[in-house]
């Protein structure tokens, strides 16, 4: 009998992933006009917006982020027909799917609407490929000047942007110099204008930093800035480049491109030239820290020398040679002393010395020579010529060793016996011991 294979099990979490990527991996989803009307319209204190589409048999769940609510031309309410643009996707913590919406047109704006979504399809391709090709990568950004002397501004000539970059430049750094590149920013030929505009400034060689930017509005009017043309002239350029075009939550490919990217167009003024007013004032700080460490310095210095010139006058030649005069006027003063003292002091041992030897002389002369002729006499009793005196010979060898037992000897042996009066060779033919024996 076969044996029955268990099945598969997966968790909540599995599932919901595996049904997220089926979404995401269908291109009907990923960019899908949907029509329908509009209930549980919920603004959200974040700015996202939350409602349905419904139409007589179902209904669909919406949700568009606040970077696309500003974009609206007037505020939805429940009961709108219209036709949302954007991608269905799940949403894997709940376990639901909802459209997720980029556009929102009302059913008599629906060609309008249309055209957004292919801009919006023609972004995100430009988009993948630059990245592919490495064009947003951090490591090839160019540091921006802390400070610099010529801005360079491509944009329109008139209008909000202008202004708020010349305004804010001009408050930081009255002596900037701005050099404006008046480009097309809307409409046909802006992208050309924009993509000319900063290789005109990059060509002077004297510009430090290039503003490419404009105001607010919607993926049409922002769309120059999301042309291949301007993305390859930033690429291209040597000069750092700041993006500024619309506002905070408005993106571009030129902001992915460029080498900072400004949230708009007053704050790429800020990000491009420094506050002067806060530059001097820490110039000032570091000029009066700096006169307070010269004067501590030249205070340290001044203390060190004065101490160094008392040293020298104590230590140089002159000081050393009154020192030395002084140091030999003291000693000879104390060896003049010290000599007279022992000249008196050796006058009276002397004269106590005549007294006692003249008293002792003539008793210690007396004793000497009774003590010397009794070590006269020990002393000859003593010495070996005494002995020979008083009878007694001095036996040794031919060589001048001495015989101090009959047991050194041999048969046949030479010897030297010494007297008072001369000396004697001798043969030694028979020797005995004190008890008669032989050795």
């Amino acid at each position: 009998m076969a044996t029955r294979t268990r099945p598969p099990v997966y968790t909540v979490s599995a599932v919901n992933h595996h049904i997220s990527s089926l979404f995401s991996e269908d291109p009907v989803l990923a960019h899908i006009y949907v029509r329908g009307e509009l209930s549980n319209v919920k603004y959200a204190s974040s700015g996202h917006l939350y409602f349905s589409l419904k139409d007589e048999k179902s209904q669909l769940r919406c949700a568009m982020w606040a970077s696309s609510v500003r974009n609206l031309k007037t505020p939805l309410k429940d009961g709108d027909s219209v036709i949302a643009y954007g991608q269905i996707s799940v949403f894997e913590r709940d376990g639901t799917y909802q459209l997720y919406v980029t556009a929102v047109r009302m059913e008599s704006g629906v060609g309008r609407l249309y055209e957004q979504g292919r801009l919006y399809e023609q972004y995100e391709a430009l988009k993948a490929r630059l990245m592919e090709m490495g064009m947003f990568d951090p490591s090839y950004k160019k540091p921006i000047p802390e400070y610099i002397r010529t801005l360079g501004v491509v944009t329109a000539e008139t209008g909000a942007a202008v202004r708020d970059i010349i305004t804010v430049s001009r408050r930081r750094n009255p002596g900037i110099r701005i050099i404006l590149y008046p480009a097309k920013v809307q409409g046909e030929g802006s992208a050309d204008s924009v993509a000319a505009g900063i290789e005109a400034l990059d060509a002077l060689g004297c510009v430090d930093v290039i503003i490419a930017g404009r105001g607010g509005g919607s993926i049409e009017d922002l769309w120059a800035f999301n042309e291949e043309k301007v993305a390859y002239a930033i690429w291209n350029c040597s000069t750092p480049v700041i993006s500024a075009v619309g506002h905070e939550t408005d993106t571009t490919i030129a902001d992915f491109v460029a080498d900072l990217r400004a949230p708009t167009p007053s704050a790429g003024a800020e990000l491009a030239v420094a506050d002067m007013t806060q530059t001097m004032l820490r110039l000032d700080e570091k000029r009066l820290r700096m006169a307070q460490l010269m004067n501590h310095t030249l205070d340290v210095t001044r203390q060190r020398a004065e101490r160094y010139s008392l040293k020298l006058q104590l230590k140089g030649p002159e000081g050393k040679l009154r020192e030395s005069v002084h140091f030999l006027a003291q000693t000879s003063d104390r060896m003049n002393t010290l000599m007279e003292m022992r000249v008196r002091e050796a006058r009276e041992r002397m004269e106590r010395s005549s007294l006692l030897l003249d008293s002792k002389i003539n008793e210690q002369t007396r004793s000497a020579l009774h003590r010397l002729e009794l070590l006269e006499g020990r002393l000859h009793a003593l010495s070996p010529q005494a002995k020979l005196d008083a009878g007694y010979a001095y036996v040794e060898r031919e060589d001048g060793r001495g015989i101090r037992s009959a047991s050194e000897l041999a048969e046949g042996d030479c010897l030297v016996v010494r007297m008072r009066d001369g000396s004697a060779k001798t043969r030694v033919e028979e020797i005995r011991s004190q008890d008669g024996n032989g050795y």
